[in-house]
């Protein structure tokens, strides 16, 4: 495995991260297609034995559960808590980033992992009910006592993060140093301005749904896995731009039979060449995660990023929430 310094945190995180929305109670109003307690320690024992230390969730995943599982199993395995950099998020739950609302819901989340310190606590999405100093003084306070280490963002709009960014900095309050938003071959918006922001502030990029769903782990765009046939939100983000992303599909296939590789190292392996710190892989099965895992060795070639990249078509927003 190789490691990285989120932000300048000082903060060490495998160049993969294990995705914790993958693991949890299955629920109809969720995911059906999430892992049980006792497949959730396998996969975060083989993760582990693989050199990963970095998992994120969130306290909304699997309403909650995905954080129990994730504490539970890390307690079973018996690993030493400054062995492994834990992230969650705050924002749908009651209160959204109001003061009060984060202070409440970083103990529940503590409380479910079974630590008394979060390495990465990250704002779900972007409040527009909350003034941003008060969500950023909130945040800070939790960092200023001991809860929290490092602060982080998920998607939003560009202008929205750089103002965050710009009140932390006015009031002496901890700025975020990680960025998770929406980023994978499919979908580049964060280029035109989110990714800039981001390098102005020396923000480790650490994007969801790197592989899109799975959309860029095989030819076609559906499959017969639990996933593939029943995650409605898989389809709201990735359905309407179908008719271009599958010639994108088709490229990554392309390069990976170039070097006799799976398309999700491609994949993976153009995210490193974007400067992406730990894309975040949401595996369910053991040989998926292997295979992410290996795609840290793979390099392309600049004729390479340009032969994926360059039918890239605009695509209409997902991820950051528009106003009401």
């Amino acid at each position: 495995m190789k490691y990285t310094e989120l932000g300048k945190t000082g903060i060490k995180v495998s160049r993969i991260c294990v995705g914790g929305m993958s693991f949890g109670k299955a629920a109809e109003d969720f995911h059906l297609w999430t892992l049980d307690q006792e497949k959730t320690t396998a996969m975060l024992a083989h993760a582990l034995d693989l050199g990963v230390n970095f998992i994120d969730t969130a306290n909304c995943y699997s309403h909650g559960t995905s954080e129990l599982y994730i504490g539970h199993a890390l307690k079973e395995l018996q690993v030493a808590r400054d062995q492994v950099v834990l992230a969650s998020k705050v924002y749908f739950n009651e209160g959204k980033l109001k003061k009060e609302a984060v202070l409440r819901e970083i103990d529940k989340t503590l409380q479910r992992l079974g630590t008394d310190c979060l390495d990465l606590y990250q704002i779900h999405r972007f409040d527009y009910d909350t003034p941003v100093e008060e969500t950023m003084e909130a945040l800070d306070s939790l960092v200023k006592s001991g809860k929290v280490r490092a602060l982080g963002a998920s998607a939003m709009y560009g202008y929205q993060f750089h103002n965050m960014q710009i009140a932390a900095e006015k009031n002496g309050w901890t700025q975020f140093s990680a960025m998770q938003n929406h980023y994978n071959l499919m979908y580049r918006e964060d280029e035109r301005e989110m990714i800039p922001i981001c390098r102005q502030y020396g923000v480790s990029l650490i994007p969801y749904s790197p592989l899109a769903g799975g959309h860029l782990t095989h030819r076609g765009w559906t499959t017969e896995s639990k996933r593939s046939q029943t995650d409605q939100t898989l389809r709201k983000k990735y359905d309407q731009a179908m008719e271009n992303d599958l010639l994108i599909i088709d490229r990554v296939d392309e390069i990976a039979k170039k070097y006799n590789i799976s398309m999700s190292q491609v994949a993976l392996a153009w995210l490193w060449e974007k400067g992406v710190a730990a894309p975040i892989v949401g595996a369910t099965s053991v040989p998926h995660f292997d295979d992410a895992v290996k795609a840290v060795d793979v390099s392309l070639s600049r004729e390479d990023i340009v032969y994926l990249e360059e039918i890239y078509e605009r695509h209409k927003i997902v991820g950051a929430l528009p106003e009401e």
